[in-house]
């Protein structure tokens, strides 16, 4: 394998994105980001900055040049929106990276990949990677997202090798998307307890995220026969129960505990319902309810982390407990 040279972070201001980038400066490296939102406040720091989509293959494949490794987190996310432009970020742009990789001799691939990848609309209990990558979920995101993955692993090979991550909700200080949007819907009074309220998920601390990036690069050089073309789960390692979770941080930050219950077949009928409305009229934003957002709120989804803790000696730092803490502190200033 060849040295680590220049480091390149495809969507390096992103949530994951950037706070990876800011541990790879911390450890003096190399690093050019590849992105659509600038970052000057980087480039001050001594970061390349590469302003493209992923929508265009010969940015992508010119921004390879020089590169040792490619921690690709860049993707079109979301439960919601036409298949055709999740394909082209998600596929056709990871398929782009790979052939850039290939071009201009990159060593190492790691891809944040999604759980979402092995969906199958059932309860999913300490699952593992022999789970099949899903074919057939009423969200393009999961669909593309497989297929990005499956090109990554399948194109690991001496001279490139790969690895996929599938990082579960990360949350944190600073998180843009999940704990902001559901603060927001229990605020406005539309979040509902969907199912029973019993069911257990996993997530994962944006630290700990980054360190399993990390992780994978180094297991890459040191571990290659075990880890390189396979996929990992990454977790905190400790599951909760969801609605218990959600309704004790809605209550130290003051906001109306959910109570409302809806059932699996109600809300995924009402979410079927939303999906042709928006399909048929359209209309704007994402639905208020999918079929898959029903399932993801009502079923267990957590995974065993013994594969990523023998392979890559990847061991979550943050613990949920440690890291509510510190999003509260965050969110009401104390």
């Amino acid at each position: 394998m060849k040295p680590i040279s220049r480091t390149l972070v495809t969507g390096g201001t992103g949530f994951l994105g950037r706070r990876l980038v800011e541990r790879l400066i911390a450890q003096g490296r190399s690093i050019t980001i590849f992105g659509r939102t600038p970052a000057p406040d980087l480039v001050q720091r001594g970061v390349n900055f590469i302003q493209g989509s992923l929508e265009d293959p010969a940015a992508i494949q010119a921004a390879c040049k020089g590169v040792g490794t490619v921690f690709h987190t860049a993707a079109r996310v979301g439960v919601w929106g036409p298949y055709r432009e999740f394909y082209r970020v998600n596929v056709l742009g990871t398929r782009a990276l790979i052939e850039g990789c290939r071009i201009h001799g990159v060593s190492r691939l790691i891809h944040t990949s999604s759980p979402s990848v092995v969906y199958n609309g059932l309860p999913l209990a300490a699952a593992d990677e022999s789970l099949p990558l899903t074919t057939h979920c009423p969200s393009p995101y999961p669909l593309t997202k497989a297929i990005g993955e499956r090109e990554v692993l399948a194109a690991n090979s001496d001279d490139l090798r790969t690895i996929a991550l599938r990082p579960h909700l990360i949350w944190g200080v600073g998180d843009p998307h999940l704990i902001p949007r559901l603060l927001a819907r229990a605020r406005s009074g539309r979040l509902r307890i969907v199912g029973g309220g019993d069911n257990r998920v996993d997530m994962v601390h944006v630290e700990n995220a980054v360190d399993a990036h990390l992780a994978a690069e180094a297991a890459l050089d040191a571990n290659p026969i075990a880890a390189s073309g396979r996929a990992y789960f990454i977790t905190n390692n400790e599951p909760v129960v969801l609605w218990p979770w959600i309704n004790a941080l809605l209550g130290a930050l003051d906001i109306p505990r959910v109570e409302r219950h809806i059932s699996l077949p109600l809300a995924r009928a009402v979410g079927l319902g939303c999906e042709i409305a928006w399909r048929i009229l359209p209309l704007r934003g994402e639905p208020p309810m999918t079929r898959f957002i029903a399932d993801e709120l009502a079923r267990d989804h957590w995974f065993s982390m013994a594969a990523a803790k023998r392979d890559l000696g990847y061991f979550p730092r943050i613990s949920m407990e440690s890291g509510t803490r510190e999003l509260i502190a965050s969110l009401t200033g104390k």
